[in-house]
């Protein structure tokens, strides 16, 4: 049986080697050359022993059964009984297989590796699983062990021992090695899936893990049907096959510790960020949500923003100022007044003609037409008709001139509000924070947090998975204070931090977040606790959890940079996607949209609602606030995870 392991010098045919150096010789020798420097480097990260990731221990777990049952085989041989033997090998693989690989190869997951090697090597694996899944059932049909045939038990033996052109495990446990490792395709497989979180809504360092576990399993299965083959021909008398099957996981061993160096090294170099890309289409309420009201353009006229009715000042004056009356009746008359303070107002034309919005909305105008030809906002039908104002003098000597001012009025249509209480996992039932998204409820935005249930190794059930119900309060109700429950937004105190706030204490994950006002901005806190890896149980998490968050000011520390908005249009208006133009230690003041583009209608930047999670589920080492947009936009604020940084427990085998 030593055909079976046989192999050339690179584990892949001939044909196809030649294949892949005719496409790409110089890529081909680079990524060799890169693949050698990573897997020659490997940090001393076992110094501190960490529990293995769940394929590590099911690996192992298997290795340990084999041993133990050729251990078996070789002590019964001479006194055994055929029976007692098929059963002992029968139902120890199918013990195995029933709690360990169930999950199949999804054609199709890794579409984004858009490489000519991938897709030999994904249609191998896919081969593979098939082959498996027949085994499966016929270890399901034959569990009550009454007509177990020879014959059949001897097929399945052939199908995986198969060694020829068409056909060969061996062959492809080789190229595996050779396209993931050798020829870097963890490394590439990295580097693009950080340019594809819209895709596949995972960290690179998930997305490379998640590969590298389809294929360990996909490689397990292989080799635990070649192993129970061999036992299977010894037990029926067709050989000894001890020296192959030793022989099989000498190579199995080296194969996987060259891997996991590799694999870890990739690892430690990904990103664990995630974030939500814009989605296909805008929908208020579902995808986005607005602060409204916070500063919009407003046309006032000097007359009526002083005690004295005069027309002394010119519209540069008034920097801050209020509405004071309504002369005369007149335009002030005709619109909502601002009851709020109005800032940096300025002179634009003396007359022009104001398209009104709708009662209902939060706009104020829906465009504005100067009789010198400027536009502000986008001009067209005008549903309530437009209205003309125009300046006047006053006793031939002052300019009541109309200025272009900015409101900021609270009011029920204004929603400026946002949660300042803690948002904190149900940790009495063992449930971490696996994703964040804003939600406006009652006119406030709350920071909401997916929850799921803790298990061994990093895992979180998927079964129960949800999003935490949010605090249902009302700014008007009687035990709720600004301040203490929510912060309002004003020109004044206006500006958002965007942060990244993480642990590097792989013992702990992230089980709460809340908001808190620093001087005049709202800053990110996140509550880790601390927890066991290889039981999946949080460590008394009403003792050992803490808040952490980044006290930097703009006027003291590391002084924060920052964002600004160059004449932001409305953020839904851009037909390109945004990009986070952020990074830690930054902030961004919430402004009124460009007054050209816009009349100054809208409040920038919105706010993103999309959920912000990772597929599958995992544990957070971290949160944040972002900022994404296009240049010329208002862009949108929102929440970004940081996955759980598994590359520690990326433990090299050790061999017994």
């Amino acid at each position: 049986m030593q055909k079976f392991i046989s192999r050339n010098n690179f584990g892949m045919s001939s044909q196809r080697l030649n294949a892949c150096r005719s496409l790409v010789p110089l890529r081909f020798i680079l990524l060799c050359v890169i693949g050698i420097i990573l897997t020659s480097y490997v940090p001393h990260t076992n110094a501190t022993s960490f529990p293995t990731l769940k394929w590590e221990e099911i690996r192992t777990e298997y290795i340990d059964l084999e041993k133990a049952l050729w251990q078996y085989l070789n002590k019964s041989t001479t006194n055994g009984n055929k029976l007692s033997q098929i059963r002992k090998v029968f139902d120890s693989h199918n013990s195995f297989i029933k709690w360990h690989l169930q999950s199949l190869f999804e054609p199709g997951e890794y579409n984004i590796l858009n490489h000519y090697e991938w897709k030999l090597l994904e249609r191998d694996l896919l081969e593979i699983d098939g082959i498996f899944g027949f085994f499966k059932d016929f270890m399901k049909r034959n569990e009550n062990f009454t007509n177990l045939e020879e014959r059949a038990v001897l097929d399945i033996c052939d199908t995986a021992l198969r060694n020829d052109k068409v056909f060969s495990m061996s062959r492809i446990f080789q190229d595996i090695e050779l396209v993931m490792v050798k020829q870097t395709l963890y490394y590439r497989a990295m580097l693009e899936s950080a340019n594809e979180i819209c895709h596949t809504q995972q960290s690179p360092q998930q997305f490379v893990y998640s590969l590298y576990a389809d294929i360990a399993m996909t490689e397990l299965k292989g080799y635990a049907l070649m192993e129970f083959s061999w036992m299977m021909l010894r037990i029926y008398g067709k050989g000894n096959f001890t020296e192959e099957s030793e022989l099989m996981r000498s190579d199995y061993q080296k194969r996987t510790e060259r891997t996991l160096k590799l694999l870890r090294e990739v690892m430690l170099r990904s990103s664990r960020n995630v974030w939500h890309c814009d989605p296909d289409k805008y929908v208020k309420g579902e995808t986005y949500e607005e602060v409204t009201r916070l500063l919009q353009g407003y046309i006032e006229n000097e007359v009526d923003m002083n005690n004295d009715e005069t027309c002394r000042e010119d519209c540069a004056f008034y920097i801050s100022a209020k509405s004071e009356g309504c002369f005369k009746n007149k335009y002030c008359a005709r619109q909502p007044k601002c009851s709020g303070r109005l800032y940096s107002c300025r002179y634009l034309d003396s007359d022009m003609w104001i398209c009104p919005s709708p009662l209902n909305s939060t706009r104020r105008y829906e465009w504005i037409e100067y009789e010198n030809g400027r536009i502000l906002g986008k001009a067209g039908y005008c549903t309530r008709g437009t209205t003309k104002v125009d300046s006047w003098w006053r006793y031939l000597l002052w300019h009541c001139s109309y200025c272009f001012c900015l409101c900021d009025e609270q009011g029920l249509k204004s929603d400026r509000y946002f949660n300042l209480r803690d948002v904190v996992s149900d940790v009495e039932e063992n449930k971490v924070v696996t994703g964040l998204r804003f939600v406006k409820k009652n006119r406030v935005f709350h920071l909401q947090i997916q929850q799921g249930e803790l298990q061994p190794r990093g895992s979180i059930n998927a079964s129960n998975i949800s999003w935490k119900p949010t605090n249902n309060y009302n700014i008007f109700d009687r035990d709720v204070k600004n301040g203490r429950d929510y912060h309002t937004l004003s020109y004044e105190s206006r500006s958002i931090d965007l942060d990244d706030v993480h642990t590097e204490d792989i013992s702990y994950i992230v089980t709460g977040v809340r908001f808190r006002v620093m001087g005049t901005h709202l800053n990110l806190e996140a509550r880790f606790s601390e927890f066991n890896f290889k039981t999946g149980e949080l460590v008394s998490p009403e003792i050992n959890s803490f808040w952490k968050s980044n006290d930097n000011t703009d006027v003291s520390g590391n002084r924060r940079t920052k964002i600004r908005l160059n004449s932001p249009d409305i953020s839904i208006r851009t037909i390109v996607k945004s990009l986070p133009n952020s990074k830690d230690n930054d902030y961004i003041d919430f402004v009124n949209s460009d007054m050209d583009k816009d009349a100054a209608q809208s409040t920038v930047p919105f706010i993103d609602t999309q959920g912000v999670v990772s597929k599958p589920p995992v544990p957070l080492a971290g949160v944040g606030i972002y900022h994404k947009t296009q240049n010329g936009y208002g862009g949108f604020v929102g929440p970004k995870i940081e996955t759980y940084d598994f590359a520690p427990h990326v433990q090299l085998p050790t061999h017994g």
